[in-house]
């Protein structure tokens, strides 16, 4: 490809200089150009062909959410939006994302965010990453609202693993998903899937800060059989329920198998993060723990899917071909700790079979 060619689309001339200035710095990217919105980047798409856009959510004459649906009409084209830390800019960076937009950077002081240099890094970062997306998968037809779930077909014989144990109150198997970039979208691809007799709870984690967990977490929620809301400390896990990892903080399953947060440190860059849940889990529920890595940068969760699938428990990772980002899952592939690799449309499925295939085992 060469370098990244990057356009810059915001109303703030100070954004669209602080943006580019930022970008600059990366040797792997050159701004090939700005526009005041969206109907100036429209205009200049074909003649710049650029590999990514930075799109500002809030702007006249065409906002980014229009702007984002025409470019996805006419010239796919990876966007990361620019959002401000608002539970109404949650709501649109979400929308955003569901209708194709890559990924997104917070502004860390509303629209005209004198301290962007805060996220010069993050905006560098996820710029470089989004040069590499499978628009294949963004460009997809829009995603429906809430499936009815059909009983899966009989599994077939499968390895036997150590025989999961009822916990007490009345779990024989735990599903834990761990996902990054691309998750919101690939988490509405599964989680309306899940039936809400689903004899299992359910806990996420998806890279995000704080607020737009709870949104994605309400969006979800409208959406699903299963119960879905962001995770509250000292919450029980139960079956039928999904529980959101809050946006900067920490989840584990603790004693009386409820809800721990945390505040410690990022691992890898992240808070939350897939890895510490995700051993919780294995340690605590082994042979009926089921692990899943969606798509996403880095590799967070792939150590920890090794100990859960050492302690009994069944793991799957989202195949190369529907991620938006094919890293953490292929960490998890390479690491040898995927037992099954299965595509987005796939993974509710499977979820609901090895959760019965768990429960068939104690009764």
């Amino acid at each position: 490809m060469g370098r990244i060619r990057a356009l810059i689309v915001d109303d703030s001339a100070f954004m669209r200089k602080m943006v580019g200035d930022i970008l600059s710095r990366s040797d792997k990217i050159e701004v090939v150009g700005t526009a005041r919105n969206g109907q100036e980047a429209l205009d200049k798409l074909e003649a710049l062909a650029p590999h990514v856009i930075t799109l500002d959510v809030e702007m006249p004459v065409m906002d980014g959410i229009e702007t984002l649906r025409r470019v996805m009409e006419v010239r796919p084209t990876p966007i990361v939006m620019l959002s401000s830390l608002t539970e109404e800019g949650a709501e649109v960076t979400l929308r955003a994302l569901h209708m194709g937009a890559v990924d997104f950077i917070h502004k860390p002081s509303g629209a005209i965010s004198l301290d962007i240099e805060k996220v010069s890094d993050d905006i560098i970062s996820t710029v470089e990453a989004a040069a590499g997306s499978n628009m294949s998968s963004l460009a997809r037809r829009p995603l429906a609202g809430p499936k009815p779930v059909s009983p899966p077909p009989p599994a077939a014989p499968a390895a036997p693993r150590p025989a999961p144990h009822a916990d007490g109150t009345g779990h024989r198997a735990v599903v834990v998903i761990g996902t990054s970039t691309g998750g919101p979208r690939a988490l509405q691809e599964v989680i309306p899937r899940l039936p809400a007799d689903l004899e299992a709870p359910v806990v996420v984690v998806q890279h995000m800060p704080p607020k737009f967990t709870k949104s994605l977490a309400e969006r979800l929620d409208m959406l699903s059989a299963v119960e879905v809301r962001e995770a509250r400390d000292g919450d029980p896990i139960r079956a039928g329920t999904v529980l959101l990892a809050p946006g900067g903080r920490h989840m584990r399953i603790g004693d009386g198998h409820k809800i721990v947060l945390s505040d410690e440190p990022p691992l890898w860059g992240v808070r939350p993060a897939a890895d510490l849940l995700i051993e919780s889990v294995a340690q605590r529920y082994g042979a009926g723990a089921v692990g899943v890595i969606m798509t996403g940068m880095g590799h967070d969760g792939a150590r920890a899917m090794q100990y859960l699938r050492e302690h009994g428990g069944s793991t799957i990772a989202e195949s190369e071909e529907t991620c938006v980002i094919y890293g953490m899952p292929r960490a998890v592939v390479e690491a040898g700790a995927a037992d099954e690799v299965v595509p987005l449309q796939r993974i509710a499925e499977r979820i609901v079979r090895l959760v019965r295939e768990r429960a068939a085992k104690v009764r």
